[in-house]
């Protein structure tokens, strides 16, 4: 029973700490550039666009396809970095609450 009670608390504790690294999430920088630099994008943790750098010389009327291309490609990139950086932050946050259970990754609660 005692042992029951300590899971508990430890599920608690796991529930704060998960509610906490994801309000932090927001706190977490990644960037992505495309076109060797000439687009540069910078998502938070929340995969959510707060940055967008472009070169001025590719802001040209003809130019419009290609730089709507790279902001895209620049984006994703991004938000490939912010969820690669999410988990981690995820990963600190729960590590050592819970013994080490096959199929438990919480890494994926990152809302």
């Amino acid at each position: 029973m005692l042992d029951m009670m300590k899971m508990m608390g430890k599920v608690k504790e796991m529930q704060t700490r998960l509610k906490e690294a994801q309000e932090n999430l927001v706190n977490v920088r990644a960037s992505g550039e495309s076109g060797a630099g000439l687009v540069k994008a910078t998502v938070n943790g929340r995969k959510q666009l707060v940055a967008l750098d472009i070169d001025p010389s590719i802001l040209k009327l003809e130019d419009k396809v290609l730089v709507q291309d790279l902001v895209v490609a620049a984006v994703n990139k991004a938000q490939e970095e912010a969820d690669v950086l999410a988990k981690e932050e995820i990963k600190k946050s729960t590590e050592g609450l819970l013994p080490n259970m096959p199929g438990m990754d919480f890494s994926n609660l990152m809302g």
